[in-house]
């Protein structure tokens, strides 16, 4: 029965996969996928086990896994508010003002150092969905932005493993005591900037990325329209201090982040209850700024998507596949390198984070081991070698529309170049010191 919830989960990768010769939504399959694996362990009564390897009752154990996906889920519905609400009030017009550039070369490193330095402030997954945001007004049309977008996940998640902070499996090694927040900078800050500035840099020499930026009738009337509403800079300086106190407010209370994150979407709601975003503003027209509206802006597709994947992943977590898994390529590869960059490709195929937990079980290196770090880095970007291999990559999939098929063909191999270049460097320094 263990095979058979294998080979559902595979199944239910593939038609993801193809969602577009199938002409099928994505979150079809992964709600089936995720119901199903399930359902046969049910059925088959088949044992199953919780974080600490000890077996368990199904229900418990599913609730737990629930609990983990929902912590997930509530943090990507109010960073998904929040910027919503800045964008329902030109907030990020604040930032594409002073952007006046329309070449494509430049625009592509503006997109990457700030998605590098935004997500190790904030995280992976919200700083990807404030950069789709801003790029949807930087580049009208779809065909060139999504290039800028998907460079914009791999500078992201880039920017996410060297910060405990900045990606959910950093901030599990540095909870679980593995790292320290500056072993682990001072570790990763550097192989994560050749992570990202070398495809960067090969991506400036392609067609994508070269010439201008094609713009909607070079009107210039809808960005001073935007620069008139009063509340543009207020809630921009509101919504992004709310997420970068998400991580404060953790380390303040030790709750989850989702916790700091209800507070967070709470005070932003609050003050666009109140902000007057025109001069001759009315309550006929208060509906055009609520959070009402940014929540039907939404894309609940994305969040069930999310919900469908992580689920039918917990159930393979809970029947110790993973497990198993981890421990056969330790056991036939003697070199643990090798082991960490294989589970980096892995956690672009399967979510990271039960990754990163089975090697949590596995290894008792101390604190701060040279392995931790390269587990974290593995982990953190391996999972830009395919749009559904990060939370960030999953939001711009989700929010863009981007082709996985059209992905993998034009932008995996610039994310395979940057994962391997960061590993190498990693591993020389390593070496060295």
């Amino acid at each position: 029965m263990t095979t058979l919830v294998i080979l559902v989960f595979i199944l239910g990768y593939v038609t993801i996969v193809f969602e577009h010769p199938l002409k099928l939504d994505k979150t079809v399959p992964a709600l089936i996928m995720g119901a199903l694996c399930w359902a046969i362990i049910s059925f088959g009564h088949l044992q199953v086990f919780d974080d600490s390897h000890q077996a368990g009752e199904l229900s418990g154990i599913l609730l737990h896994h629930i609990g983990k996906v929902a912590e997930i889920l509530i943090f990507l519905l109010g960073a998904m508010t929040i910027v919503e609400l800045i964008d329902l009030h030109n907030g990020f017009a604040v930032i594409t003002n002073r952007i006046k550039t329309t070449s494509k070369k430049t625009m592509l490193w503006i997109i990457v150092v700030l998605a590098f330095f935004l997500s190790a402030t904030l995280d992976n997954l919200a700083s990807t969905i404030v950069l789709v945001s801003l790029l949807r007004r930087l580049v009208p049309h779809k065909e060139e932005r999504i290039w800028f977008v998907c460079m914009a996940v791999i500078g992201a998640n880039a920017g996410g493993a060297w910060s405990p902070i900045g990606d959910v499996t950093t901030t599990m090694l540095w909870i679980g005591n593995k790292v320290s927040s500056l072993g682990l900078i001072e570790h990763l800050v550097l192989p994560s900037l050749v992570c990202v500035v070398l495809p960067a840099f090969v991506a400036s020499f392609l067609k994508p990325f070269q010439g201008k930026i094609k713009l909607v009738h070079g009107d210039a009337g809808e960005e001073a329209q935007q620069e008139k509403l009063l509340s543009s800079k207020t809630m921009l300086i509101v919504g992004v201090g709310a997420l970068i106190f998400v991580p404060i407010f953790k380390g303040i209370t030790h709750l989850p982040p989702y916790v700091g994150m209800m507070l967070g979407l709470g005070v932003v709601w609050l003050v666009s209850e109140y902000i007057h975003p025109e001069e001759d503003f009315t309550n006929e027209r208060k509906h055009l700024y609520s959070a009402h509206t940014a929540l039907s802006r939404i894309e609940l597709s994305s969040i069930l998507f999310f919900l469908g994947i992580l689920v039918a992943v917990a159930s393979l977590e809970s029947l110790g596949t993973l497990l198993h898994l981890a421990e056969f390529l330790d056991a036939k590869i003697p070199n643990q390198n090798l082991v960490i960059l294989v589970l980096g490709y892995a956690s672009a195929v399967i979510d990271n984070v039960p990754l990163v937990a089975a090697t949590m079980g596995m290894y008792t290196f101390p604190t701060d081991s040279a392995i931790w770090h390269f587990i974290a880095y593995s982990a953190g970007t391996g999972g830009s070698m395919l749009i559904i291999g990060s939370a960030a990559g999953v939001a711009a999939m989700g929010m863009e529309r981007i082709d996985f098929l059209w992905y993998l063909k034009k932008v995996t191999w610039l994310a395979m170049i940057g994962f391997l270049g960061g590993a190498g460097t990693f591993i020389l320094i390593s070496m060295l010191f």
